[in-house]
Parts: C-alpha cells; structure tokens; sequence
C-alpha cells in the first residue's frame, strides 16, 4: 500500500516537498521545519506515535525531546554539516511511549527544515517500545474491530443458522459454511482485541515453576505429544510479580511454538527444554522511564527445530508476522506485550536445529510479597 502524506499545518510546498520519499519509505518518516515544529508525517509515523502525534504537532518536536537527547543532536549535525547524517542506536522516549532504540537519518531539505526518517529496531530484546509501530496500530485497530464488527457478525452468524434450520438439504453445507467462517473471524478479532486492554497485570507474587509445570503439563497432552519435553529447575528462585493467568499464557504459547518446530523435523526426535536460572547483576530499562531495574529471573525455552527463517528475525515480534501456514501472527507480539508489562524482557537466538526464546522477570520486593 502507497502510504499518504500527512500536513500537520500550512506551510510552503510542505506536502509535496518530500512526497515520493514518503511513498517509498516504509520506515517512520517526518518533516520538522526551522524551528522545530512538525509539519508533515507519513502514515508509519502515525502508526509509531499514535495518539501522541496530535501533542507534537500542535508545540515543537524538539521542545518535546530532553535537551541531551541524541536525536536533538543528530538533528543539529544534519543542520551543522547541510547533509544527510545517520546515527546508530538513537534513544527515543515521547509522550508515554515506551522509550524504544532506532537508527535515524536526518537530511537537510534547502529550506531550514529536516527530513527525519527512523528504523525501529526489533528482535533481540524487543519490548512494546521496540516494536510500538506495530503494536501501537494493532491496539487501535482492536478496539475499532471490537466496536465495528463483534455486532455485525451476530447478526451474521443468526441469520445463517435461521437459513439453515429452513434450507434445501444440498444448500446446507453453505450456510454451515458462513456459520463456520464468521466464528473463525469472531475469534481472530477477540485475539485482537486483547492489544487494546492497557491494564497493568496484577503483581502478586508468582512461583514461576509453578506456572511452568502447569504450562508442561497442558503441552505434554496437547502439542508436545510425542517430543521430549525436559525441565532443568533452578529450585531456590525467588518468585516474581505478575498475573498467575498471564505468565502461563506467556509460556504457554513460549512453548507451543518450540513444540511446532520441534515436530516440523519430522524424525521423530524432537525435544523441548525449559529451563530456569538466577542471572546476578542483570538489570533493564523499565517501559514508562528510565531508571533501572533487576530482571534476574530467567526462563529460556529452547527446540530443536530449523530455526526461525532470517528473513523474520528482525521482526518476529510485530503482528501479523508468522512462520505459519495457517497463523494469525499475533500470538509472539501478545507475549511481547505482556512480558513489557511485567517489567520485563524476551529475545531469542536461533540456527537450523536450535532455537532458544529467554524472559528475563524481575523478582518480587518485600512489598509484593507482603501485599
């Protein structure tokens, strides 16, 4: 699809100035004039910043970056230079979205203003920052299926059993058909809906072997029949805030997916390990500031399948992205959002015969535990 240009205000030519780097770009990509106002977005800019891009475009871009930002610099140095700079690694936290890392580019466009254009990284540790393009859209676009749809598909699915009841033997199978296909769209759409409940998860403290044996267990007489499913404990874990029902929908989607893989050798000796251990020292950036937190608790789940394809491992944690035949790829995005709310980290590392998948958790204060 040809993204559109957006004009946040008037301004000389602004719309057309840059309108085929636009199109062409998929990455995020704005206009900020001379004294550092938004002027014009693309359609991935919009889907990045979401709500937030009304805010920015009715004050100045730069007046909303901390003053040591290192897009402030490297906004100034496409200006210094009057050519195009990039800079790896750039920090970028605005109006409530989670502080994620990208790489900028900003050129110079003749007349005081800057096209910016960033890439957002993703795979390795990937948060809700760091794939909030995709799944700032795909919260959005829950809520609207929530409220446009679910109705109409009611009235569907009735009017289709009602034809049923009353049709010709042969015309059955039809209307059992539009039966079917609009439950299927039903559940799609509840799947999706899960991305527009911000709620933070409850921070009870969890027993994560707990939640990991009940995990094996619906895995061991679902999925992993027939696969080696072996755990290695690590058995004086201290246990971690969360949601009980979260984290087993974290780990038990962790290890549906090794399960997949495992099975797709097709020689019979496929095998799933979970593991858990302590990490000492390890500490990440909470998703709402900056300060530092402990995520010493870790559970790696790891397969001996053929890998995750190279061509996705940038983006295997955005929606809609599946190594699936028949996947909806919004199972890996859900678990990244739930792992973010938890105060907490996935990455993964993967080669044709081993595929690890590792949550880093914090560990419960003596205020969880006592509340």
């Amino acid at each position: 699809m040809t993204s559109r240009t957006r004009t946040t205000r008037a301004g000389p030519d602004l719309a057309a100035l840059k309108s085929a780097a636009f199109d062409l770009s998929p990455e995020p990509a704005m206009v900020i004039d001379g004294e550092g106002a938004l002027v014009a977005v693309n359609e991935a800019a919009e889907a990045l910043f979401g709500q937030g891009l009304g805010l920015l475009a009715r004050g100045r871009f730069r007046a909303a970056l901390p003053p040591d930002s290192p897009l402030v610099a490297l906004l100034n140095r496409a200006l210094e230079e009057g050519a195009p700079v990039r800079e790896r690694g750039v920090d970028i936290n605005l109006y409530g979205l989670p502080p994620f890392e990208a790489d900028g580019a900003a050129a110079p466009l003749g007349d005081g203003s800057i096209l910016l254009t960033l890439h957002v990284k993703g795979g390795a540790f990937a948060e809700l920052g760091g794939d909030a393009a995709g799944l700032r859209s795909i919260m959005g676009l829950g809520r609207m299926l929530a409220h446009e749809i679910k109705n109409p598909l009611a009235g569907i699915r009735g009017a289709a059993q009602l034809l049923k009841a009353g049709a010709r033997a042969e015309d059955v199978p039809l209307a059992q058909l539009i039966v079917d296909e609009t439950d299927r769209v039903k559940r799609l759409v509840d799947r999706m809906e899960v991305f527009a409940d911000d709620a933070p998860p409850a921070r009870d403290p969890v027993n994560i072997h707990e939640v990991l044996d009940r995990v094996r267990a619906l895995a061991a007489n679902g999925v992993a029949d027939g696969l080696s499913l072996r755990e290695q404990y690590d058995p004086s874990l201290p246990p971690t805030p969360g949601d009980e029902d979260q984290l087993i929908q974290i780990f038990l989607n962790l290890v549906k997916n090794a399960s997949e893989a495992a099975h797709a050798r097709g020689d019979g000796r496929g095998e799933v390990v979970i593991t858990t251990a302590y990490r000492h020292g390890v500490r990440v950036r909470s998703g709402k500031g900056r300060q530092p937190r402990g995520a010493p608790l870790e559970v790696r789940v790891q397969d001996n399948g053929p890998g995750v394809p190279a061509h996705l491992r940038e983006s295997l944690f955005q929606p809609f992205v599946t190594t699936k035949q028949n996947g909806a790829g919004l199972g890996l995005a859900l678990v990244s959002k739930l792992v973010a709310a938890h105060g907490g980290l996935i990455d993964f590392d993967s080669e044709p015969g081993r595929t690890v998948f590792r949550v880093l958790l914090p560990i419960a204060s003596e205020k969880d535990v006592s509340a």
